[in-house]
């Protein structure tokens, strides 16, 4: 290990490609336990008047946001020892409880995905936490980016492909054999973010030292920037709910939009989405100058928010295809979302030079945007039966793309004044002393 270290160490190029390398395995493979339930319809079951698989999706996304809601104090306090381990033991977790899915009588076994859920949420943090505080971040960042725009997808393919190999595998127990066929990968990945190095003196001066969080910095944090953070949550949980609803019933969507669709055009609308993305994320950080790269990031928000919306309204009039419309949607939703997971916490830390680490506002993001994925989902099966999956994403996109913009442009000029009278401080003893 200390070998591949030194030879990390000695190649910015050969650092870069391994962690994008690890960092993109380890997110896919974690997908792998997290999405192929969703491809199954479970036809001929429910729970009261609530559709099973609307059950299904609800619990997975309790515990998942339940996890985020831990991860805000577990990855703000994490220590690089403790990373290895706590990775690996939440991975097994996950897929014991997918077994027990398949073991579990349905419609009983809906518990099994809340388990499912709880470790899962705390994956991210953990892969973030050996990428974040360096020069190359945002670059680091981009295999961990990709992943998570392309892996539903394709997890989606490979789930339908497995099932035509294995006919007689139920939809219950196609989730545990999927993980199982990733389980050994996401080790190697593991092993491969596990000798990554420790960031250098030069990362430190570029973008501060990242820290555990005692409870003292989180109110600290909160005091001097809690309304700018209260905009960016905003933000990220109507994104994360779009993004969660378009996810979790694009199968739904295809079948109403085109009863020909084929199982490939998942892996075909992410995968064009993620290269777009990966180019924009990958020109983000080339900007060296963190007060720049931080205006650059909200630019690039505020250009994902717009073509989402756009992207609705010309489907809408039908200019668009519905292979065009989910891909500029999605697209625009990526554009948007990516940047406040990778991107506007790590420059915020490094421009205001905050005791902190990206961890905490992404985690402290994530469990509001998750609670608000079950909140969507509970508002459509409940006082939404008249519209289409199809007509209830069109209706959120509109909602979400102009609470958003709005919300966006007051956080903007928060940080503006905020980035004002921290110039100003700065400069005043020199005025003085002239």
């Amino acid at each position: 290990m200390n070998r591949m270290q030194r030879l990390l160490r000695k190649s910015d190029i050969l650092f870069v490609c391994w962690c994008m390398v690890a960092a993109f395995g380890t997110y896919f493979c974690m997908y792998a336990f997290r999405k192929p339930f969703n491809t199954g319809i479970y036809a001929g079951y429910s729970i009261g008047f609530l559709d099973y698989k609307v059950v299904l999706i609800i619990s997975q996304v309790l515990g998942y946001m339940v996890s985020k809601f831990i991860g805000i104090k577990v990855i703000a306090e994490l220590k690089p020892a403790n990373r290895q381990k706590l990775i690996i033991s939440l991975i097994v977790f996950a897929e014991i409880s997918l077994v027990l899915f398949g073991t579990v009588p349905a419609p009983y076994n809906f518990f099994c995905l809340f388990l499912n859920g709880l470790p899962l949420g705390m994956v991210w943090g953990v892969i973030f936490s050996y990428l974040e505080g360096r020069r190359f971040t945002e670059v680091l960042s981009m295999g961990l980016s990709t992943s998570l725009i392309i892996s539903s997808g394709f997890l989606k393919t490979i789930y339908l492909q497995v099932h035509s190999v294995f006919p007689l595998l139920s939809e219950f127990w196609m989730p545990a054999v999927v993980g199982l066929i990733f389980l050994p990968f996401f080790l190697l990945f593991v092993w491969m973010l596990s000798v990554i190095p420790a960031p250098t003196e030069k990362d430190i001066q570029a973008r501060s030292k990242r820290l555990p969080m005692d409870t003292q910095d989180k109110k600290k944090v909160w005091r001097d920037y809690r309304w700018g953070l209260i905009g960016i949550i905003i933000v990220y949980a109507l994104l994360t709910m779009l993004r969660d609803f378009r996810d979790n019933f694009s199968v739904e969507v295809w079948s109403e939009l085109d009863r020909g669709w084929r199982p490939d055009v998942f892996a075909k609308t992410e995968s064009i989405s993620g290269a777009i993305v990966l180019i924009a994320i990958g020109c983000l950080s080339a900007v060296k100058k963190s007060a720049t790269a931080f205006w650059c990031t909200f630019g690039l928000i505020f250009t994902g928010l717009s073509l989402s919306g756009l992207s609705t309204l010309f489907f809408q009039l039908r200019w668009l295809s519905p292979f065009w419309w989910m891909l500029l949607l999605g697209m625009g939703l990526f554009l948007a979302y990516i940047p406040i997971q990778i991107a506007i916490f790590e420059r915020l830390i490094a421009l205001f030079r905050i005791k902190a680490n990206a961890g905490f506002f992404v985690y402290t993001c994530d469990s509001i945007g998750y609670m608000g994925s079950v909140g969507l989902l509970l508002y459509k099966e409940c006082f939404d039966h008249n519209h289409s999956w199809t007509r209830m994403l069109m209706n959120f996109s509109y909602l979400q793309t102009t609470v958003a913009i709005v919300v966006l442009a007051l956080t903007a000029l928060f940080f503006y004044r905020k980035e004002q009278w921290r110039n100003e401080t700065a400069t005043a003893p020199a005025a003085i002393i002239s």
